[in-house]
């Protein structure tokens, strides 16, 4: 186990409570005889507090026990599973302040029973080496709770966003940005750009950007970056400056996580690159003026995308950050997912669940995602139009077939600037209650596709007859309805046999 200050509290406080009630003392016992106070042992045991030697040699006196094996790392066998749990990276690395926890409150709960605390520990992280859960699935879990806290919606930021855009001249930052970006980068921190090795090099060919730190920082730029793309780039850098960010990642897309002060700066950073590129109260009278219109309008909706000369995935990310904060929809889900049709492959790149609904996940890796999703279904025309390029968009009503909620689903594709025929999509869906029907008069415009979704194909429960795109058989569903006739046939069995009579 590392040895910090933390873990030797933790395992001092295990063991100090262990020994004692092998001893049968109870806490005031112990303060008799040690001389130390009730509450400072508590604390102790609870492993916030670390005594000095003399108290550790008083404790070793009353406890019958070696100096040198109190305050050793080494734990007996029934501290052993705890401990070694502890040294895991998950305990190590994972946010438990964000929640209100330190470490040794998770510990402390569990500290009468070690042995049982070390097993479900335990389990918890074989259940996650089974499923190939990596410390870092953790931490992004940890950044969407965050997220859910605090409704997704960060005051300080806008504010700080809203700051750079004053000093900039909002016509001016929006005519130009990259230019005003790059400027203020190289004006403020010396910073150089080479634009050249990443789309040179086969290795670096898939980052949008490289940091190296120095007097005089670099960012390298791949040159196959679409303006929009540049510019976001170049706002997240100019986030991390103003924010003080300091741990960073220093690949666009992610290597190795190393902490969680990573992940959470990086969201901040790229928080304040949206709110920047995307003006809060402008964009809010963009969607306004688009509520408005008792039809879906299908150029209106892209037309906001040069308005704010920005990539899909940016826009429909800003807009579930304020329509949530300002409108009220407080259910919402979005998602990115990335086509490779000469390979054959789907990618979900990103999810963001704010709903009761269920989501594709990334442990499902062997099932396949439902067609009828928004996002799919745009993929699939611009399938049936493979020579058509640039972005297009898409809305359907999403009616979930499990849950029984529907949601009116916006989704854009474009082709991804690349070599190959990759395409991604990206779907932002709010769930159709009061507060949309009040808000989008085109909520039930008849033109706008009513689908009947799934998340899998694995899991649906739609008949072949009621589904003509189902790709696989629904295995799951099947295993699932097989355990509870067994379970029912069982139940009738053992109630048959206590009859009276029998």
């Amino acid at each position: 186990m590392p040895v910090s200050t933390e873990n030797l509290r933790l395992i001092l406080g295990l063991k100090l409570r262990n020994l004692r009630l092998e001893r049968l003392l109870s806490l005031k016992d112990l303060a008799d005889r040690s001389g130390l106070s009730i509450s400072y042992l508590s604390e102790i045991e609870k492993g916030k507090k670390y005594p000095k030697p003399d108290k550790l040699l008083a404790l070793s006196r009353v406890l019958e026990v070696p100096f040198d094996e109190l305050v050793s790392m080494q734990a007996d066998d029934q501290l052993h599973t705890l401990t070694e749990t502890l040294r895991s990276p998950f305990f190590t690395e994972f946010p438990f302040e964000l929640f209100g926890l330190e470490t040794q409150d998770l510990v402390s709960l569990f500290s009468g029973d070690p042995a049982r605390a070390g097993a479900l520990f335990r389990t918890f992280l074989e259940i996650g080496q089974m499923y190939d859960v990596r410390v870092e699935h953790f931490l992004f879990a940890a950044l969407r709770s965050y997220q859910l806290l605090h409704d997704n919606y960060f005051a300080d930021i806008e504010a700080e966003a809203d700051a750079l855009r004053r000093e900039a001249g909002s016509a001016v930052l929006d005519a130009d940005p990259e230019a005003v970006l790059r400027e203020r980068l190289v004006r403020g921190w010396h910073y150089e750009f080479d634009e050249t090795t990443l789309g040179t090099s086969e290795p670096l060919r898939g980052f949008r950007s490289v940091y190296a730190d120095g007097a005089r920082p670099r960012l390298y730029l791949n040159p196959r970056l679409l303006p929009g793309q540049r510019a976001f780039v170049l706002a997240r850098e100019l986030g991390y400056r103003r924010l003080g960010l300091v741990e960073r990642a220093l690949t666009s897309s992610w290597l190795k996580v190393e902490s969680f002060e990573q992940v959470l700066n990086n969201f901040k950073a790229s928080y304040f690159a949206g709110a920047v590129l995307i003006e809060r109260n402008r964009l809010l009278a963009r969607i306004s003026d688009l509520f408005a219109s008792p039809t879906w309008d299908e150029t209106a909706f892209l037309s906001l995308l040069d308005s704010f000369r920005t990539t899909p995935e940016t826009l429909l990310y800003r807009i579930g950050q304020l329509l949530p904060h300002t409108y009220g929809f407080q259910e919402f889900f979005f998602l990115r997912v990335n086509d490779d049709p000469e390979r054959g492959t789907l990618h979900l790149g990103k999810v963001f669940n704010r709903s009761r609904i269920a989501l594709p996940q990334g442990f499902w890796l062997d099932e396949h995602y439902c067609r009828r999703w928004s996002g799919l279904r745009l993929l699939q025309k611009m399938d049936r139009n493979p020579e058509v390029d640039g972005v297009r968009a898409h809305a359907q009503r999403s009616r979930f077939t499990v849950e029984g909620e529907t949601f009116f689903v916006f989704s854009v594709a474009r082709r991804l600037a690349q070599p190959g025929r990759s395409r991604t999509s990206v779907t932002l869906g709010f769930r159709i209650d009061d507060a949309f029907k009040s808000s989008v008069r085109f909520w039930n415009d008849p033109a706008v596709p009513d689908e009947r979704v799934n998340v899998t194909c694995e899991r649906c429960p739609l008949a072949a007859e009621d589904c003509s795109e189902r790709v696989a058989p629904p295995r799951l569903l099947d295993l699932i309805r097989d355990r509870e006739a067994k379970s029912s046939a069982v139940e009738a069995l053992l109630r048959d046999a206590s009859a009276p009579g029998r």
